[in-house]
């Protein structure tokens, strides 16, 4: 039976990715501060704890087949994921396990050759350095810069994801490399529901290694 580790289970990505996972039958340790709002199910353990505290990762991602990380990139503290996302990776390498990143969508291109979302004139000053702190750890993993020999895949969702635009499950996704995914009239929407689905099917039928992909309707 697949086993996997999420970080930031408590979330608004994270917990679908959780829920997700349970209906297929898949074991899930949902880790974050406060595991409180997160009602007891079969197949889910529950760790509180930190999830920078490297002692800790290492002994909670212990016999997962998928470490999952859907963690803010800017913390309440001001500190970045990105320069502590070392030891997530050292985790999964111990574990044999592969490493999947709830990533945004600010670093996915607008067009063929760029810019990327976040360079764009009208991109929110309010999330920019939270999405090119996000695109720092892709890039991180895809130069080499994060060591260590680890199967990773990293998935944005659309432009308008989140708590704020949860909308409904369609049970339908479409999925890109690098470029922005819109609809017919401009928009670049997923429900957490069908991002979770998207994700949990990598999780199930691997196929993107140390590769990013997008997915949107």
């Amino acid at each position: 039976m697949t086993s996997i580790v999420v970080f930031g289970g408590t979330g608004y990505a994270g917990s679908a990715i959780v829920r997700e996972a349970l209906s297929r039958g898949i074991t899930v340790t949902a880790v974050a501060r406060d595991t409180s709002k997160l009602e007891a199910a079969e197949g889910l353990t529950l760790a509180q704890g930190d999830a920078f505290d490297e002692s800790f990762v290492a002994d909670v991602t212990k016999g997962a087949d998928v470490v999952v990380v859907s963690l803010h990139a800017v913390q309440a503290d001001g500190s970045e994921l990105k320069d502590r996302f070392q030891h997530f990776v050292d985790a999964a390498a111990a574990a044999g396990a592969r490493l999947g990143i709830v990533g945004g969508a600010g670093s996915l291109l607008v067009a063929e050759g760029g810019p990327a979302l976040f360079d764009t004139p009208d991109f929110p000053d309010a999330f920019a350095g939270e999405a090119k702190s996000h695109g720092e750890i892709l890039e991180g993993l895809r130069s080499g810069a994060y060591t260590g020999d680890v199967d990773w895949f990293y998935v944005s969702p659309a432009a308008a994801f989140g708590g704020y635009n949860p909308g409904e499950r369609k049970g339908t996704y479409r999925t890109t490399d690098d470029l922005l995914l819109t609809d017919a009239e401009g928009n670049s929407d997923i429900s957490g529901e069908d991002f979770a689905i998207a994700f949990v099917d990598e999780v199930e039928r691997p196929a993107h290694h140390r590769a990013r992909f997008g997915v949107a309707y």
